[in-house]
């Protein structure tokens, strides 16, 4: 830095080198580290492998390669040896180093990048930002086993229990992913093998691709209940207008409605577990943080026949009760598709409709509503093709009438949207696992999600520090025997 040469670089290229060179200096410093490690082991003579035998025999200087973040460098220790047998190197175990040539400070980011996109972008972020370059293959293994204790991490993680009003929710929701034709479910590549043969460019009309199979996913979280009323959800384009006069002669911004808010969110995504694994996890953390059954249990979901049928059978089994919510939002879109059965597109006489119905569903009138579409279609003398909508409508209130109990929900502050779960679902699966091209197996594809999952919850870190100490369970404590690890 206090060369003639570092006086003349702009000072972009003195930054670039710094990154370089500082690398280099690091990379040194940790090798150095590593070496005066390695010269301070002391001699033991009660070294005992994984088979019992002792290892009588030691020898220094056995190297192995380590590819750190800062770039490889070279691990000596000492290796316990015995006729016949594998050697054993306690320092492996003090170091805690991993089975493959990769450091976890490289494999941490390297599962970080590969959450955050491609596998061809995550091996040019960890060269970018540690100038090694891993092959895609060995990215893709490092991910998988980066997520191999996540499950794990959840079972064992300390839970910082809600306040007992506050409402425990549970919402489920499902994303489909293009996979690979040996990674589909029976059902899809039994559908997908009917359609070859058809048109080799494109699909005939009505044809689906027979390609994706369906990610599901879970989140459970405490809610701070937010009591409202049915005029606070949904008000009329007028009702609006008035409002925000008043709040703008008061000074007062336009706000919105207050909702409940989410804390303490959990997720978890699998593409290889179905609907009622999924359900069953997510009341198996509900259990973790409500394990007295002292709050009430909300479930939001978009009204999927499965969803509520796993949820019921689920309830049932562990003798919860549960209160069955559908998502508000799907049921606008119904009242909305009955709205053009009634009116032309963009009239503002349909919006006015649609909100009207929509308050008397809030207020526990779902069943009058669902009457009054059927009685308006009748009286002004609709043809079956044009009254197809409203009474899908009407038939979709009718069916799904004991989990439409809005006043209820609104009463006890509980949400009735299923946001946050189908936000997941964008965020989760379809930012990551519908890249253009991409192309899923089964452990890729459950890797990925895994992680995305810890991620989104904020639990990396933490879960991060759980998988390494998992990872020298699992390598290490075979090998040796405890007092040997720790004294190591």
């Amino acid at each position: 830095m206090a060369s003639e040469e570092a006086a003349g670089l702009q000072h972009g290229e003195l930054e670039e080198q710094l990154d370089v060179r500082g690398r280099e200096l690091l990379r040194q410093l940790f090798r150095d580290r590593l070496e005066l490690t390695s010269a301070r082991e002391e001699r033991r003579h009660d070294v005992t492998g994984e088979d019992g035998v002792r290892r009588t025999r030691a020898e220094r200087g056995r190297t192995r390669p380590l590819v750190t973040r800062f770039g490889q460098v070279t691990v000596s220790r000492m290796a316990y040896r015995s006729p016949g047998r594998g050697n054993v190197h306690p320092l492996d175990a003090a170091l805690n180093l991993p089975e493959e040539k990769h450091s976890h400070g490289l494999r941490k980011l390297a599962a970080v990048e590969a959450a955050r996109g491609s596998i061809e972008a995550a091996g040019d972020a960890v060269a970018r930002a540690t100038g090694v370059r891993i092959g895609k293959r060995q990215l893709e293994e490092l991910a998988r086993r980066a997520a191999a204790h996540v499950e794990a991490f959840y079972l064992f993680r300390v839970i910082d229990p809600g306040p007992e009003g506050w409402p425990l929710v549970l919402t489920f929701d499902g994303k489909g992913i293009v996979m690979l034709p040996e990674a589909l479910r029976p059902a899809t590549a039994k559908a997908a093998a009917a359609a070859q043969g058809k048109l080799a460019t494109r699909l005939s009309p009505g044809e689906k691709n027979g390609r994706k199979r369906m990610a599901e996913l879970a989140c459970v979280y405490d809610a701070a209940p937010v009591p409202r009323t049915p005029e606070e959800v949904i008000s009329t384009p007028a009702q609006k207008r008035t409002k925000n006069k008043t709040q703008a002669r008061k000074g007062k911004g336009k706000g919105k409605p207050r909702e409940p808010q989410a804390r303490g969110k959990w997720l978890t995504a699998s593409v290889t577990d179905d609907i009622p694994a999924v359900i069953a996890a997510a009341f198996d953390e509900a259990e973790r943080r409500d394990p007295q059954h002292k709050r009430e249990r909300a479930v939001l979901i978009d009204g999927n026949n499965t969803q509520i049928e796993a949820v019921t059978a689920e309830a049932a089994r562990r003798d919860v009760t549960v209160t069955i919510v559908i998502d508000f939002i799907h049921v606008l879109e119904y009242l909305w598709k009955a709205a053009w059965s009634f009116s032309g597109k963009g009239e503002p006489a349909a919006e006015v409709w649609v909100a009207d119905q929509a308050r008397k569903i809030l207020h526990g009138k779902a069943a009058q509503v669902a009457a009054g579409i059927r009685r308006r279609a009748t009286t002004y003398g609709y043809s079956p093709a044009e009254r197809a909508d409203a009474d899908e409508c009407a038939r979709y209130l009718d069916n799904k009438h004991d989990y439409l109990d809005y006043a209820t929900a609104l009463a006890n502050g509980w949400p009735i949207a299923t946001g946050i779960i189908e936000g997941a679902c964008r965020h989760i699966v379809k930012d990551r696992m519908d890249i253009t091209g991409a192309r899923w197996g089964l452990e890729g594809a459950e890797a990925i999600l895994k992680l995305r999952a810890v991620i989104a919850s904020g639990d990396f870190e933490d879960y991060w520090r759980f998988h390494l100490r998992r990872e020298h369970e699992r390598i290490h404590h075979a090998r040796y025997s405890d007092g040997l690890v720790l004294a190591a």
